[in-house]
């Protein structure tokens, strides 16, 4: 993937930057009951337990409309929905935009009788994809022939919303079965006996459609989702951009699509992506972010800041990510005069292993207005 070049125009003359620090939780409004009943997804990263905090910060600034490059798990721009807002979304992985498809876009459609009845029927003509490719790898025998029925006749579906709300429960349904979360290891060495590893895929789906129905609502607003780097998408008009972009990783392990390609591929069904048969787990090749490396991270942040410059930025970053905060807010403070930084200790209890140092870190909110 090709690099944007970074942007040619800089302001003129640097603002006096006015930094404003805040260590307190940030409360006095009450999340909305809906979006604290998100479906939670345990990603390395995930902001599902920030929500509270995130919320204390939004509802004090004044907008109408946002948008969000970095979806992840989509908790954040289903808050945003829940607040009322109209909500612009997009990420470079597939499986982030297919999830918020079904819960942010999607303002009506539910998986009715009809479309359970289209999901579940038996194939004439039985797919074996994922069967022969993960065999051994991942799940029994059973649950990979039934992830090639369901991923067989989503299409069967009327319209994409539904397709998009089976994928989601699909989706859910892996990774609640899966020991860590992640699929970078093969077998059942993690099983510690839990519920959600004891249910096959088909139970945790019928559960998952359940959840994914009850979180479809419509807030008068008309919602975009979409799949694309932030620099190849246009950047569409907001009030407000909320930024979560990835974080330069500390150690190979740290990347999203080594430990998510499963998702990502059962989110197209394994289309269009290139799969990696060579390795032990049939990894995904990995798209380019420049937000992953250091030697372009800077000017990542550079030119996006200068994207959303006419906007409210709110930018979600932590004490482990690369670059610092006093970084950030240099750059930020070349297309913004008011910054508000807030700050909390948080511990991440997905995606990393039992006292692991990066685990507990400070949480950032810089807000430039």
């Amino acid at each position: 993937m090709n690099q944007a070049p970074a942007p040619s125009v800089r302001p003129e003359k640097q603002p006096e930057l006015r930094l404003v620090y805040s260590r307190l939780n940030v409360g006095g409004v009450r999340v909305p009951e809906r979006a604290s009943s998100y479906p939670e997804f345990r990603y390395m990263g995930s902001k599902h337990r920030l929500l509270p905090w995130i919320h204390g910060v939004l509802a004090n600034l004044d907008f109408e409309s946002a948008a969000d490059p970095f979806l992840g798990s989509g908790c954040v721009a289903y808050l945003l929905k829940c607040m009322g807002k109209r909500v612009i979304g997009s990420d470079f992985l597939n499986f982030p935009t297919v999830i918020a498809k079904a819960t942010v876009e999607n303002n009506s459609y539910e998986l009715d009788g009809p479309a359970m009845k289209r999901l579940l029927q038996p194939l004439r003509k039985r797919s074996q994809f994922i069967e022969r490719t993960f065999s051994g790898i991942f799940y029994t025998r059973t649950d990979l022939q039934f992830l090639d029925r369901i991923c067989s006749n989503v299409e069967k579906l009327d319209n994409e919303f539904r397709q998009a709300l089976a994928r989601a429960a699909l989706i859910r349904s892996c990774l609640k079965k899966q020991p860590r979360g992640v699929f970078t290891v093969s077998g059942n060495r993690y099983d510690d006996g839990r519920r959600d590893l004891k249910l096959s895929i088909e139970e945790h789906f019928l559960e998952q459609v359940t959840k994914f129905n009850a979180a479809v609502f419509g807030n008068g607003r008309r919602h975009t989702i979409r799949r694309g780097d932030v620099f190849e998408l246009p950047a569409r008009e907001a009030d407000l951009v909320y930024l979560d972009p990835p974080y330069v990783p500390r150690a190979d392990d740290n990347c999203y699509m080594k430990r998510y390609h499963f998702l990502e591929g059962v989110s197209c069904y394994w289309r269009g992506v290139e799969l990696m048969p060579e390795t032990k787990v049939k990894k995904i090749a990995k798209p380019f972010t420049p937000f992953s490396y250091r030697r372009t991270a800077l000017d990542a942040f550079q030119r996006l800041f200068a994207m959303y410059q006419k906007s409210t930025i709110v930018l979600s970053y932590s004490s482990n990510g690369y670059p610092d905060r006093a970084e950030l807010q240099s750059l930020l403070g070349q297309y913004k005069k008011n910054i508000q930084t807030y700050e909390r200790p948080h511990r991440y209890h997905f995606g990393t292993h039992a006292g692991v140092e990066r685990a507990e870190v400070q949480e950032y909110l810089l807000v430039g207005i």
